[in-house]
């Protein structure tokens, strides 16, 4: 888990809380990159996802970040002077694109309407 000070309406609650994230395989897993925010259901525990092959290994990899992104900008949203919630953006950000890259040099463009749920195909 990565640990991270931020402060809220003003006040510095960096000597007293910090934010609780996630790794993005275990934020994706759980839907949910604040581990001071999820809260488990009863004795259920997420699945953990496996690829078939390298395609979806990447697709899966990319995903992760995608859903990691998400989330932060949601909390940067609400945090916008947190500056290491804001780097690690940045960094998540970089990591995304350079997997998007790879993953459409092998593979071809990404879409956003390829979901199983949908009928298509990973």
């Amino acid at each position: 888990m990565y640990s991270y000070n931020y402060y809220q309406n003003g006040f510095d609650m960096r000597n007293n809380n910090s934010v609780d994230l996630y790794s993005p395989e275990e934020g994706y897993n759980k839907g949910n990159m604040f581990a001071n925010l999820y809260s488990e259901y009863k004795n259920y525990k997420p699945k953990e996802l496996n690829a078939n092959n390298e395609k979806e290994a990447m697709f899966l990899e990319l995903s992760r970040y995608a859903f990691a992104l998400h989330d932060i900008k949601l909390y940067l949203d609400v945090n916008k002077e947190d500056n290491s919630m804001i780097e690690l953006y940045n960094d998540y950000n970089i990591k995304l694109n350079n997997l998007i890259r790879e993953y459409e040099s092998k593979y071809g463009m990404v879409e956003n309407n390829n979901w199983p749920w949908e009928g298509g195909n990973i």
